[in-house]
Parts: structure tokens; C-alpha cells; sequence
């Protein structure tokens, strides 16, 4: 295998984990309000909670200081290496724009982001976490 193959596979990796993360932050919370109604006990674990809350808040801070996900920029640095074709903005940006052919100014991301952050703070006063004792 070459370098840039091995490359590839490494921005293809990262793509995957990037996708991972975007799929547990959005999809968490829909399971959060879900589980709820169900009573499912496993949404109210306080680790779970902070870790899908500490998620958005890292994904909010980055976006009103306008700095891009370090899983962005190692992904492009990585296709770059590989000599691959890079893309430019955010991840959410641009695959968004790729799926629904659609480009939106950053500054939509930046509320979107910072409107979902609120709707999750909220999910911790809706739907209360277990204390960490028990």
C-alpha cells in the first residue's frame, strides 16, 4: 500500500468518525425526547447526558468563534497529502450543501448550531439526567 493510500484510508476514517459524531450529537437527542415518552432509563444517564451535551457545546463555541472542527482540518490536510480533491468551509457545510445542492452563508450554520445547542441544554432540564451517586 502507498502513501497515499494509506491517506486516503486515514481521511476516509476520520470522515467516518466525523459522521459518527454529527449522527450521535443530532440523533441523541432526538432519543433523549423519544426515550422519554417511552421511558427508556438509559437516556437519563448522566454520562450519556454530558458527553452529548458537552458534544454540542464544543460544536457551538467552535462556531461563534468561527473556528473550523479539528476533524475537518485533519481530513482535508490528510486528502491534501493523499493528493486528493479537498473541500473548503465546515463538514456540516459542506455536506449539506452536497446533499441538498444547496449552499447556505456560514453565518446560517452558526445559528442553526447555536439554536440546536439551546434545544439540548433544554433536553437537560425536559428530560432530567440520573445523579451521578446513583
Amino acid at each position: 500500500m502507498n502513501s497515499s493510500t494509506l491517506y486516503l484510508l486515514a481521511a476516509d476514517t476520520i470522515l467516518l468518525l466525523h459522521t459518527l459524531f454529527v449522527a450521535f450529537v443530532v440523533f441523541g437527542l432526538l432519543l433523549i425526547y423519544v426515550g422519554k415518552f417511552r421511558s427508556w432509563c438509559w437516556v437519563r444517564n448522566p454520562w450519556f447526558r454530558v458527553t452529548h451535551l458537552a458534544a454540542i457545546a464544543v460544536v457551538v463555541l467552535q462556531s461563534w468563534l468561527g473556528v473550523l472542527c479539528p476533524l475537518t482540518i485533519l481530513e482535508i490536510n490528510l486528502r491534501e497529502r493523499a493528493g486528493d480533491t479537498v473541500y473548503s468551509g465546515s463538514f456540516i457545510s459542506h455536506w449539506l450543501g452536497e446533499l441538498l445542492y444547496y449552499r447556505l452563508p456560514p453565518w446560517v450554520f452558526v445559528v442553526c448550531y447555536t439554536v440546536f445547542g439551546v434545544i439540548v441544554a433544554a433536553s437537560w432540564f425536559r428530560v432530567r439526567p440520573r445523579s451521578f451517586r446513583e
